[in-house]
């Protein structure tokens, strides 16, 4: 063993038995010496262990203000250092982040600042990242806040599969369509087809109250979602222009629809607007029933809801 890896190993054995016996503010304002000293003499390799080490220990000893700060100082570190993310990390940060509890105020600061570290060129934050704290807040039942951050996990699988959850537990039959049609829509607002794509899949297939797992589908909302994503695909702007203006009736469940649509129109296809106010019903006969058949003919998606969705807007 290297010296220096000794001489952090009994620092952290010398901070533990003050913890282990109770001295928490003591033992904090150890920590934060150490890591100014250390932060100053760049040793950024003992600082990284020495607090993620505090950080766990005092969180699990409930002294949650002092255990979030150390892992706030963590992230300060990680950025400092230019560690880019990683599994690891990751990982450690998530689990730092489960064992504070909800009503910590510095919670909030210390994910603000892990997506900040995580971030790349897309200024979203690192997918694993994303994923890891949805996790978290859905254990919580804090499943606006997980939703949201499904939304950026790049996992369309892992995110399909807590909608079924969802809908099953908490949501009308007729409203199984729109659990994963609010979704895809947002991920294609996102730019991320392929999530996009894994996500309904995923949910078709796997969601125990639908009798069809390929297309044509019961639901008409399902057949547009299919559609959608085939003439994306395809980069097909006048198909999408058709297909937007066919089921219009379907989309009017949610008018929130419309404006994810406008997005999609913008970024997939480069219009600004929905359609040309023309009517293309001379076209759209044959285009859909080519695609998909003729079975979109009636409303077969459930009565008009009692409540809506309980999902949140795209931020």
């Amino acid at each position: 063993m290297a010296r220096g890896e000794r001489g952090v190993g009994r620092v952290l054995e010398k901070l533990e038995a003050s913890v282990n016996a109770g001295q928490y503010y003591e033992a904090h304002q150890m920590y934060r010496t150490l890591y100014f000293r250390y932060l100053n003499q760049k040793k950024y390799g003992d600082l990284l262990q020495l607090l993620h080490s505090g950080a766990n220990i005092l969180l699990e000893c409930d002294q949650q203000g002092s255990g979030t700060d150390l892992a706030i100082l963590l992230l300060d570190v990680l950025t400092k250092s230019h560690i880019n993310p990683c599994e690891e990390w990751i990982e450690k940060i998530a689990q730092l982040f489960a064992k504070m509890k909800p009503n910590v105020v510095e919670r909030e600061t210390f994910l603000i600042n892990a997506v900040k570290w995580s971030m790349d060129k897309t200024k979203r934050g690192h997918p694993l990242l994303h994923k890891s704290i949805a996790e978290v807040y859905w254990q919580e039942n804090k499943l606006t806040y997980a939703y949201r951050h499904f939304l950026h996990s790049n996992d369309g699988v892992a995110f399909a599969t807590k909608l079924i959850e969802l809908h099953t537990t908490k949501g009308y039959k007729s409203e199984i369509a729109m659990f994963i049609a609010q979704a895809v829509l947002q991920i294609l607002c996102l730019k991320n087809k392929e999530m996009a794509h894994e996500a309904f899949k995923e949910y078709t297939r796997s969601h125990p109250n639908l009798n069809e797992r390929v297309p044509p589908f019961q639901y008409p909302l399902l057949n547009f979602l299919y559609l959608l994503l085939k003439v994306i695909d395809q980069k097909n702007a006048m198909k999408f222009l058709m297909l937007r203006k066919s089921y219009e009736k379907f989309l009017k469940r949610d008018p929130r629809y419309f404006g994810y649509l406008d997005t999609i129109a913008r970024v997939w296809f480069g219009i600004s607007a929905p359609g040309n106010r023309r009517n293309p019903n001379s076209m759209l006969g044959g285009i859909i029933k080519s695609m998909l058949g003729d079975i979109d003919s009636s409303d077969e998606d459930g009565s008009i809801l009692a409540k809506k969705t309980q999902v949140p807007d795209l931020d």
